[in-house]
């Protein structure tokens, strides 16, 4: 076999802490390439395509996009930057033959900063480091690059990937430059660069062919597309493949379509070769990991892996009283083929039946990993039922352990200490602090159990100002349990319409999460106790009718808006009893056990035990 580079393409990945602005300078790259008209690039993250990518302004998909620079073709992989979605980071980096690494250029090196460049230098691909944002008025972009070789250091980066390229660029205003003192007025700088200093994919044409699927995605006319890059040999349309799946399974499989990535889409060609990032259907059975190989000379390729989940949460059917009124899929069957089907694209995601049960363990990164899946299954029209999510544990040497993670926080200086207060009470231990402009920065490790629930809390304590960033450290022995939450709530024991009367007098000693008008029904949680232990209440009372009139009897009643909780922070509210009820229009908290009696009943069971 004689292999050979590919100098008409290069395969490259962007990767960077959350809001670093890689969406943003894939933006102005495909402005900047000449290949689109006016008016054809409208709004801004135009790779942000998903509405929950839109309404949260995160990206939560790996994409792949294709622009042209002079000669060369360059296949640019856009990654999200939570740490909750490192899996997509994970799965295509096998995809890339270089990675640009993008860093805020006041922030520096953040926690997913670590994780994903880490990722990298486990795949053999050398970055070129881009500090973004010089224009901010907090710039540091010569500190930041320092504070970069250190980490590359810190990673066990060799001299000569510790030798890396640097460019400083503000994708904001369309330029990158050598010298943050100087100004561009274009991203020609970073596409020479790309050029330059990226290698083109290593292939060998006349092998056999081998090509590793990465992603699926799917589209109701033609079914499953695959996509990949073709690591040797061809593709063409029609071809007769073999599938190699888990557990050395193989399948005989013919190619249907074969696509090729250009621009903000894909092209279909009659043939693609090694070195090509490609899409094609015809294939239902194929899953991600799975090789396409030669049938008559079937190797396959090492599967993809990626961390195992950190947190997981049980998914149930919907049984409230007012189950069925909003949602089109019920039933514990409907919950069964959603996840599966989720299965199939999500490698970050695990899944297991609940044994003598109709219930799911639903395990994945994080809150946010989880809750956009259940955000996307309540949109598509799903009724379910979520609870308390618990960190996954495990033993080692007979000593159990559990997952810790390095919480980072920025905070004005005056709230320091109501931060310092909250995370040690949850055995968070503090690793540095230093102080940079108005703003102290906080480091902490602390078990991934202590924060459910504490950004909330960290927001609310400092009037929203906190900036909070937390990855996955390790697992160590696992520490004593952790204070729970210190309110009780507002339990309904009865089942109507809120009333304003039967409010007015619960709002004195809690806080609500209904309105007037809001049906609730027995064993809803309906607000917040001021003080521990849960309270059983009747927000249907209504005033008692008479006939006689009396002064100041009929005072005005001014009800406090209620507490709407987002659904995260639902599922980071909730306590071992409770759960929270999801469906298309509403979310809300409930008891495990609804009636009064069976969960007193329940409590002198457990007492006794």
């Amino acid at each position: 076999m004689s292999k050979t580079r590919r100098n008409d393409i290069r395969n490259v990945a962007i990767i960077a802490h959350v809001d670093h602005g890689k969406t943003t300078l894939v933006d102005c790259l495909l402005r900047q390439s000449g290949q689109f008209r006016a008016g054809q690039l409208r709004g801004e993250r135009i790779l942000d395509s998903g509405d929950l990518e839109r309404e949260r302004g995160i990206t939560i998909l790996a994409k792949n996009i294709a622009i042209q620079y002079e000669q060369v073709k360059i296949n640019i992989i856009d990654t999200p930057g939570h740490a909750d979605f490192g899996g997509e980071v994970e799965r295509v980096l096998n995809m890339a033959d270089g990675v640009l690494l993008l860093l805020d250029a006041a922030e520096g090196p953040m926690p997913q900063t670590r994780f994903v460049l880490r990722k990298a230098l486990e795949c053999d691909l050398n970055p070129i480091v881009v500090i973004n944002k010089i224009d901010r008025p907090d710039a540091r972009p010569q500190d930041v690059a320092a504070e970069t070789l250190g980490l590359f250091l810190e990673l066990g980066a060799d001299d000569e990937v510790a030798d890396f390229p640097c460019l400083f660029a503000s994708a904001k205003e369309g330029y990158a430059t050598l010298d943050p003192e100087h100004p561009d007025t274009s991203m020609k700088p970073l596409l020479e660069m790309l050029v330059q200093r990226v290698p083109g994919p290593e292939v060998d044409m006349e092998a056999a062919l081998q090509m590793l699927i990465t992603t699926i995605d799917y589209s109701e006319f033609v079914g499953r597309i695959a996509i990949g890059k073709i690591r040797s040999g061809t593709i063409t349309k029609g071809q007769s493949i073999a599938l190699l799946q888990e557990g050395e399974k193989i399948l005989q499989q013919k190619i249907g379509q074969v696509f090729l990535f250009d621009k903000l889409g894909r092209i279909e060609t009659d043939e693609a070769t090694a070195g090509d990032i490609v899409a094609f259907t015809g294939i239902d059975q194929v899953e991600i990991g799975d090789t396409l190989a030669d049938p008559e000379r079937p190797v396959a390729l090492p599967r993809l892996t990626v961390d195992e989940p950190t947190l997981r949460m049980i998914f149930s059917i919907n049984n409230s009283p007012l189950a069925g009124r909003e949602g089109q899929f019920l039933t514990t069957r409907h919950l069964r083929e959603r996840l599966r089907k989720e299965l199939e694209r999500n490698v970050a995601l695990r899944v297991e039946q609940v044994p003598e049960s109709d219930t799911f363990a639903v395990c994945g990164r994080g809150i946010l990993h989880l809750s956009v899946l259940i955000e996307t299954m309540r949109r598509e029209g799903y009724e379910l039922s979520v609870g308390k999510p618990q960190v996954i544990l495990r033993v080692r040497n007979g000593v159990q352990e559990e997952p810790f993670e390095t919480l980072s926080i920025e905070v004005p200086h005056e709230y320091m200490g109501p931060v310092m207060e909250m995370v040690g009470a949850r055995r968070g231990q503090n690793q540095d602090m230093f102080i940079r402009g108005d703003l102290t920065h906080l480091t902490f490790s602390i078990p991934s159990r202590g924060l459910i629930g504490l950004r909330t809390r960290l927001l609310n304590a400092t009037k929203g100002t906190a900036i909070i960033h937390h990855r996955l450290e390790s697992y160590q022995a696992a520490e004593a349990d952790l204070p729970g939450r210190a309110t009780g709530v507002l339990v309904s024991m009865v089942a109507g319409r809120g009333v304003a009367f039967g409010m007015d007098g619960l709002q004195e000693r809690a806080e609500l999460f209904i309105a007037p008008g809001d049906e609730v029904y027995e064993g809803m949680i309906v607000g917040e106790n001021s003080r521990r232990g849960d309270m059983d209440v009747n927000p249907t009372k209504e005033k008692k009718l008479t006939n006689i009139r009396a002064a100041g009897s009929d005072r005005n009643i001014l009800l406090k808006p209620p507490r709407r909780l987002s659904l995260e922070a639902a599922l980071e509210y909730i306590e071992e009893d409770e759960l929270v009820e999801i469906t298309p229009g509403n979310i809300r908290l409930r008891k495990m056990i609804l009636r009064q009696g069976d969960r007193k009943r329940a409590q002198r069971q457990l007492a006794r035990t």
